[in-house]
């Protein structure tokens, strides 16, 4: 493999690629990243495997009796393979169906994203024009990765997006900083992703570089694995959910012993003294003190203590994971940790302040210019309904009921189509027992996969696509200085299509190719999308090379600003030039906004509210925590059934990682088989015995493909080991409702009986048509 082997690009690394008469057979790292993720062999071979679909697919049941037939068969029923015209025809008629009976709200478009890291090949935004160009569709807002910081930021600091991708970078930190306190930890396994694609990893890099400069770190979750062991950070291991109760733990510390900053908070931020006699307990007759917060937690009193002391001695920053994010009551950790970071007065200044998320993508904190990309326009969507990314089985069950969100009051439109392309809600949406009954309800779920995973089988109609190394695109976003020309390295397996070319064909069956493809080709879009977004770095003084010169070259590395870049340092320096899009310009300890919206599980300023899963440790009857975090050999559920992934099993499913005392005390030996179950479902695992994480707390990876067994009591098994069977479907509160994942309770025992089956990797029944 040379340097003259094409490249590709992912949200987990840039590649070249070796292809032998028409087939890939190696990805070799970019020379230019030190650190390649190992994800990306995982797609070797698959590309042409089993579990690929190469030519339409309709679910038995929908094609012989149409919409709304036994839509209960969804996941088990037979698919009938049909000609690309044949499948144009049958999506055109039935979108104008829905249409013209129940109106554009009743179609569902729910792609989320993470499909592919090209520009133009990015199914989300394919699938949105689409839909925009017949009229529109309910929408969701905000991520399962942190939606509750997507709506808390902008109360208490004015922005999101415009603060997230910008933070403090990893120069800064290394140049600067002394103490770095991750809430969460910072997991560098995250780190080999970046939405939109990654050319270098830098994290890992950037952490070994701090810590050789002298940056201290602290590790503040219950799996030590949160940083590397090269950091030689120190570990405390709360319970899983107290985050917010340690901060104020902290906060109650630096008030009494007027360790906080009251210059700092005086000019600029507003609310203070409303969180200080919250801390003291004036307001509740709680004080939220060391000692308190250690009973919450489980952390010691001197501990916290100290650590407080140690923050306020030294250059201090605070980083709070995203996955605090995904817990009950999750809006709290962005602004109980931004109220800390503003008490130790270090916000805006070099290598202090407060971050949001270092390792949850290798984006965060990486030294990039700010530069505005073009993207295929999604133009407009007339239908004002919407809901919360994941609240879709509440909208799919509840058809009219009421939700609250961020100040509104909105309602749930009856959906009669789910058209997804993108992302796969079997993995990532919580309590899946629900969300399969839920999924019974539409009259029609279309979507467009290259591969059988749970989607795909819970379809009616399937549509199948390219992936990124069997069609031409530009790996191009503002949140990595490298632009990539991903080539075309292999023709595509059997009739699949890209989303660009799916589309144009239904639309030449509805009367709007025109209104969609604007006249243009893929290639002529690509073409537009480089030139448009060349025109727009040149305006910020950033020079593109031609697209040929990139083409021949293969990539190009936008040069990184002289300085550290340094979150919010314009607003420290003069707020009143630089006031933040608050209502009082200033970091809003206290939100007269929040409070005026009456939300009795998100009051106006940062609180600790108990999670109300935590009711079930006390009765011993599921009192083991779960963590299921983000997978180290695949991204989400991507690339599950690749080479990479499975190797990562043990006997062909997902490890369950638990505290020795815990695994004895149930009778349960590293390599056991175990059944993981709550009141919502179970799953099988195999267990894992470590120290390194904190007892009472067990850990499931998300990302196996569902593999489902219902048992004759209407219960959940999944096979194969996917968490998802557990968690709970409730929103974080009343003000973003956000998931809940990482609010979970369950026990674990030795499984009894013949283990069944894995069958997660194999396609379901196929007949001819």
């Amino acid at each position: 493999m040379t340097q003259n082997d094409p490249l590709t690009s992912s949200h987990w690394g840039t590649y070249r690629v070796q292809v032998e008469n028409g087939r890939v057979t190696g990805l070799r790292g970019f020379e230019a990243d030190p650190d390649p993720s190992p994800i990306g062999n995982g797609i070797i071979d698959v590309l042409d495997g089993p579990t690929r679909i190469k030519t339409p697919m309709v679910r038995e049941s929908w094609l012989r009796h149409g919409p709304g037939s036994a839509t209960h068969l969804r996941g088990d029923d037979a698919f009938v393979a049909v000609s690309w015209d044949k499948a144009e025809a049958l999506v055109a008629t039935e979108l104008d169906r829905v249409r013209a009976e129940f109106g554009n709200q009743a179609i569902y478009g729910g792609s989320y994203g993470w499909g592919s890291a090209g520009r133009f090949h990015h199914a989300q935004s394919q699938l949105h024009r689409f839909l925009n160009c017949i009229g529109g569709y309910t929408r969701s807002v905000n991520t399962y990765s942190h939606a509750a910081g997507e709506v808390i930021l902008p109360h208490v600091l004015g922005d999101f997006a415009g603060l997230i991708h910008k933070q403090t970078s990893w120069q800064s930190i290394i140049d600067t900083t002394q103490l770095l306190v991750g809430f969460g930890g910072v997991p560098t396994r995250n780190a080999q992703i970046s939405a939109g694609g990654t050319g270098r990893h830098r994290t890992r890099e950037a952490l070994m570089q701090a810590r050789a400069a002298g940056v201290e770190f602290v590790n503040i979750s219950p799996l030590r694995g949160d940083m590397d062991a090269g950091l030689k950070a120190d570990w405390l291991a709360p319970r899983p959910g107290s985050d917010v109760a340690v901060m104020l733990g902290l906060a109650h510390t630096l008030l009494v012993e007027n360790l906080h900053d009251p210059v700092f908070l005086q000019r600029y931020a507003i609310g203070f003294d409303r969180f200080a006699d919250y801390l003291t307990g004036k307001s509740d007759g709680v004080v939220k003190s060391a000692e308190w917060a250690a009973a919450v937690s489980g952390l010691p009193a001197a501990t916290i203590r100290d650590l407080a002391r140690r923050m306020a001695r030294a250059r201090t920053i605070i980083s709070i994971n995203w996955a605090l994010t995904r817990q009950e009551y999750g809006e709290q950790p962005f602004w109980a940790g931004t109220a800390l970071a503003a008490m130790l007065g270090q916000i805006g200044l070099p290598g202090g302040g407060i971050a949001y998320g270092y390792g949850a993508a290798n984006s965060i904190g990486l030294e990039t210019h700010d530069v505005k990309f073009r993207a295929l326009p999604q133009g407009k969507n007339p239908v004002a309904d919407f809901i919360p990314v994941a609240r879709i089985s509440d909208m799919l069950l509840n058809p009219g009921k009421a939700f609250d969100y961020n100040g509104q009051t909105a309602t749930y439109p009856d959906i009669k189509l789910v058209y997804w392309a993108g992302g796969n809600p079997f993995h990532h949406h919580q309590d899946l027992a629900r969300l399969k009954q839920a999924w019974e309800t539409p009259d029609t779920v279309i979507v467009h996969e290259w591969c059988w995973n749970a989607l795909a089988k819970h379809a009616d109609i399937v549509l199948p696509c390219t992936t990124s190394l069997e069609r031409r695109d530009l790996m191009l976003t503002p949140r990595d200085p490298y632009i990539v020309a991903m080539q075309q390295v292999i023709a595509p397996a059997g009739d699949a299509r890209n989303d660009f070319d799916i589309f144009a064909g239904i639309c030449s069956k509805m009367g709007v190719e025109q209104d969609f493809t604007d006249g243009r080709s893929a290639e002529e879009w690509l073409r537009w999308i480089y030139d448009q977004s060349r025109q727009s770095a040149a305006e910020n003084g950033v020079t593109l090379p031609s697209l040929k010169v990139l083409r021949d070259k293969g990539w190009h590395r936008v040069e990184p600003p002289d300085q550290p870049r340094v979150m919010l340092s314009e607003f420290r320096r003069d707020p009143a030039a630089n006031p933040l899009r608050t209502p009082s310009g200033k970091i809003e300890i206290f939100s007269q906004t929040i409070a005026g919206f009456g939300y009795a599980d998100c009051p106006g300023h940062p609180t600790w509210q108990e999670p109300d899963e935590w009711l079930g440790a006390t009765d011993k009857e599921h009192p083991l925590h779960l963590i299921s975090n983000q997978p180290k050999h695949k991204l989400h559920s991507q690339l599950d059934h690749g080479a990479v992934s499975r190797a990562a099993k043990i006997n062909g499913r997902e490890p369950v990682v638990m505290h020795p005392e815990n695994a004895a005390s149930r009778a349960i030996s590293a390599g056991d088989l175990v059944r993981v179950f709550n009141d919502r479902g179970a799953c099988l695992a195999v267990a894992v015995l470590s120290d390194d994480i904190r007892m009472g707390v067990v850990q499931i990876s998300t990302g196996a493909w569902l593999d489902p067994e219902w048992l004759a009591d209407g219960s959940l098994l999944c096979r194969h080991g996917n968490p998802n069977a557990l968690t709970r479907d409730k929103g974080t509160s009343s003000l973003a409702q956000g998931p809940t994942a990482h609010s979970c309770l369950v026990d674990v025992e030795r499984y009894k009986g013949v283990p069944p089956t894995v069958r997660a990797f194999e396609p379901p029944r196929i007949l001819s048509g």
